[in-house]
């Protein structure tokens, strides 16, 4: 009999300016793994308190189960409550899939209301624009 091991997840952490906190996900964001993201977004919030912008970078991303939609909501929240705007990169076309389907995709990517000055202000922050 072969044990394959669980593929995992691994969370990495990089600074793009001082107001941006990028997080790549890569491998699978599910029951076993989200709790994960959801400490690193906290600590990378606490560490960084000028961020403005927590960019996950989803490209790398496997799987995502309701779990992992959970902890993307939550994150959500968290972003939201320190005033910080989060942005789902490279989402691959399985992980829109499960947010269309249960009604988050808007929700998880569409700018904050009355973020109009905002969004120019981004452009300024993110080489090449908005990667949302």
């Amino acid at each position: 009999m072969t044990t394959i091991p669980p593929a995992g997840l691994l969370l990495t952490v990089s600074l793009t300016n001082e107001h941006t906190v990028c997080v790549s996900i890569e491998g699978d964001l599910d029951y076993d793994s989200s709790q994960r993201l959801l400490d690193e977004a906290r600590r990378q919030l606490s560490r960084h308190t000028g961020t403005r912008h927590l960019r996950l970078d989803c490209s790398r991303l496997v799987t995502c189960d309701s779990m992992g939609l959970a902890t993307l909501l939550a994150v959500h929240r968290v972003t939201d409550a320190a005033g910080v705007r989060l942005h789902l990169d490279g989402r691959p076309a399985s992980l829109d899939r499960i947010l269309r389907l249960t009604g988050t995709l808007r929700h998880l990517t569409d700018p904050p209301a009355g973020a109009g000055s905002v969004l120019a202000e981004e452009q300024q922050d993110v080489p090449g624009g908005e990667h949302s």
